[in-house]
């Protein structure tokens, strides 16, 4: 039998070495040692570990890469950062936000990041960014999955267009229902749109994505509406709480009993360490909180964990790189998690999890999966092939210098 490309010799994520990959009519069809078949292009993956790409299940995408506009956020506190977002949202272009967010996609791609799952604010009455970034969306469509998330930034019921903004957004292409009850003027209102944006989701059949509980206050107890509306709504594994920060803060007793909550519904949940540990904690002294979500407790009770990006280089924060492999560095000191079991699951945090939350048709190493990986020395990293259906899409020859680092249709 012949196919149309074999990789020969790779390692798999799983620790499976010596193994051929072969794809046939755009799917994967064999993956065993030494499969004995010609094929139309023949890669060499001897020493290079291959794998699914990243998954970037938590973004803002429509504020990427505006450092310093309007200005620089002085404090570094996630208030200062939603007002100087406040104030640039008057100033966005439709043309400004698509060329970033292409400037990201470029980046990303080239880090072997080819999913996305971005909130876009839906609180301009011009719906600018949405309209961006669908555009973005339709012109990465070959190599990146986009997924959006209809963004309700200054509250549902807070903001006085949101609600209405929102079903707009809806109506021209935006997949996911979003929402921040913490942000809303009281925990009743946060609760009730809590129940509305559930609602919303299940009577349009999208999933639903909250930022919940982005906070210091262990009284800020919104994913426990979110668990109880998925659950009586039939949401399941359509429904994710976001951040979940408050967990850190609340009493164990309380936890103790939230947790299972969280498991009988079936909801998932996103930890976004680098931002996390960054903006969280910041009204303390000393000891100081870190400001990540209690990670290993719902792991042990079988809740879906992944790990998101959340910002880069925007008015929350300054830093960032598109790898997803620095989220998972970080989580693993900020957890923290170092058991070796516990490292190793935080690739599948940025892999595997989060495509499964995001619903990603074909995504994986496995028979009939879409043959979209990327492939990279083993120990050094030094060198990183990116490949979609299974054209190479970025090579990097060395990750130190960014100078090298090229998107390309073949690969050198």
């Amino acid at each position: 039998m012949a196919f149309d490309t074999i990789l020969r010799d790779a390692t798999l994520p799983d620790g499976r070495k010596g193994q051929d990959v072969a794809i046939a009519a755009g799917r994967i069809a064999a993956i065993e040692p030494r499969i004995e078949a010609e094929a139309g292009q023949v890669i060499d993956a001897r020493g290079y570990l291959l794998a699914p790409p990243f998954v970037d299940c938590h973004f803002h995408m429509d504020a990427t890469l505006s450092l310093g506009l309007p200005r620089l956020n002085q404090s570094g506190t996630l208030l200062e950062g939603i007002a100087l977002w406040g104030e640039l949202k008057s100033q966005l272009t439709h043309e400004a936000v698509a060329e970033r967010a292409l400037r990201y996609c470029d980046l990303a791609v080239s880090q072997g990041l080819l999913a996305v799952r971005s909130h876009v604010d839906v609180c301009d009455d011009r719906l600018l960014a949405v309209e961006a970034l669908l555009e973005v969306k339709k012109r990465v469509k070959p190599y990146l999955d986009l997924q959006l998330v209809a963004f309700p930034q200054d509250g549902y019921f807070r903001s006085p267009s949101a609600a209405r903004n929102l079903e707009r957004a809806l109506d021209l292409g935006v997949e996911v229902v979003g929402g921040i009850p913490h942000f809303e003027r009281t925990m009743a209102e946060g609760a009730a749109s809590v129940k509305a944006l559930c609602e919303i989701a299940a009577r349009r059949g999208l999933r639903v994505d909250l930022h919940c509980d982005e906070s210091d206050d262990p009284l800020s107890r919104h994913v426990e509406t979110l668990a109880c509306e998925a659950q009586r709504l039939r949401l399941g594994d359509h429904a994710t709480g976001s951040h979940l920060t408050s967990m850190h803060s609340m009493d164990n007793y309380y936890v103790s009993k939230l947790l299972p909550l969280i498991a009988e519904s079936g909801i998932s949940a996103i930890s976004n360490p680098l931002v996390n540990l960054t903006l969280q904690g910041r009204h303390d002294t000393y000891p100081r909180r870190r400001g990540m979500t209690r990670v290993a407790e719902m792991r042990a009770l079988g809740i879906p964990v992944a790990l998101g990006q959340d910002c880069m280089m925007d008015p929350w924060y300054g830093l960032g790189g598109a790898d997803m492999l620095d989220v998972a560095h970080m989580a693993v000191h900020g957890a923290p998690m170092s058991s070796r079991e516990a490292i190793r699951w935080t690739f599948d945090a940025v892999t595997e999890i989060p495509a499964g939350i995001l619903g990603l048709d074909g995504y994986g190493l496995a028979l009939g999966r879409t043959p979209t990986w990327r492939f990279c020395r083993q120990q050094t990293r030094s060198r990183l092939f990116v490949f979609a259906r299974p054209v190479c899409l970025s090579f990097v020859a060395a990750r130190s210098s960014p100078a090298r680092r090229s998107a390309k249709r073949s690969c050198p």
